[in-house]
């Protein structure tokens, strides 16, 4: 009997002191907090970023010094993989792999944005912008954020918004220095009803073509000219292919740089942090080299004997200006009056 007493002290002395281990009657235990911003940082996060230009391009340059500045402020955590020249999809077929996440980061140029967001057509209106100053006061104000807030709906999430330069006409039939000069030429344009508007107004025929293919429709005679930024029509090669160039400004080429919004969200709050900080300095760089980039590259065409160049005047841009009015006109209405109004306070301001 006193064995069964003794087995039946231990048993209920172990139980309370599982029970005091258990629950921790000697102290009180607060909640451990979790920090939401540290979670998922010992994970390795692959970014792949596809671009449709040659990597010695500003946007090229933009994009491998990008990645370059994520690793180094992840301290390798975050790789981007960057994938140029259309070597993944042409400029369209980015926003697919986007949008199924078989690419988390594209920089396509605005005129390619006007395909899903008809609002962006306010960026390829004529003449819209006068300078870079009123380009970046566009950018890092409300049309940049108007813009950005437009697209949300399709599942993209706006970082930056990275420049070029000024696009500039080439062609292989004759000098152009006034707007009837190009009636009855064939132009590529990007997919863009403005740009589309753009030469239709003047008589022209504007065609379609990716920008990969470009070179090619300008050789075999396809196409009789184009236009694009000095940077583009170096590096590709489009002067060795081209009689004539009209150095109008009368476009701006930039390149917007989206994310899958999904796949932002899921990242630590530090890496997307580190992201953004990366994004700043690259695109400051940008904007502070671009202009040197296009200035070098119109020294190199202008060596190169291949192509004549006219540099359009003060009196032949207006008689431009007035030849297009009709396309503000028309797009006005599309892309919003909030819009229209925040350019027009742009350009009686600058």
């Amino acid at each position: 009997m006193r064995g069964l007493i003794t087995i039946c002290s231990f048993l209920i002395i172990g139980v309370l002191t599982a029970y005091y281990i258990g629950f921790g009657f000697g102290e009180k235990q607060e909640p451990k907090a979790v920090d939401k911003e540290l979670e998922g940082l010992n994970e390795k996060y692959v970014l792949r970023f596809s671009h449709v230009v040659a990597e010695n391009t500003p946007k090229g340059l933009a994009a491998s010094m990008f990645a370059q500045l994520v690793r180094e402020k992840t301290e390798g955590w975050v790789e981007v993989q960057v994938f140029p020249n259309a070597s993944l999809y042409e400029a369209q077929g980015e926003f697919g792999g986007l949008m199924r996440n078989e690419v988390h980061i594209i920089a396509p140029a605005f005129s390619e944005v006007t395909v899903l967001d008809p609002k962006w057509l306010v960026l390829d209106l004529p003449y819209v912008f006068q300078d870079e100053q009123m380009i970046e006061n566009a950018f890092n104000g409300k049309v940049g954020s108007l813009l950005f807030e437009s697209v949300e709906e399709y599942g993209l999430h706006g970082i930056a918004y990275w420049d070029n330069s000024f696009k500039q006409f080439t062609n292989n039939v004759r000098p152009v220095t006034r707007p009837e000069d190009i009636e009855g030429l064939s132009v590529r344009v990007m997919p863009s009803e403005a740009l589309i508007e753009t030469y239709q107004v003047l008589g022209a025929n504007p065609l379609l073509f990716p920008f990969n293919e470009v070179y090619d429709v300008l050789s075999a005679g396809i196409v009789d000219g184009t236009e694009n930024t000095l940077s583009n029509i170096y590096s590709k090669g489009f002067y060795q292919q081209q009689k004539y160039l009209t150095l109008s400004n009368h476009n701006y080429l930039g390149y917007a740089v989206f994310m899958n919004k999904e796949f932002w969200d899921t990242l630590p709050t530090d890496y997307q942090n580190s992201i953004m900080e990366a994004m700043k300095e690259v695109t400051l760089w940008l904007r502070e080299h671009t202009k040197s980039i296009n200035e070098e590259m119109l020294e190199r065409i202008e060596k190169s004997g291949q192509i004549e160049i006219h540099y359009q005047t003060e009196d032949e841009k207006n008689s431009w200006k007035q030849a297009f009015k009709p396309i503000y006109e028309k797009y006005s209405g599309v892309i919003g009056e909030e819009l229209m109004k925040e350019i027009q306070r742009l350009q009686n301001n600058h």
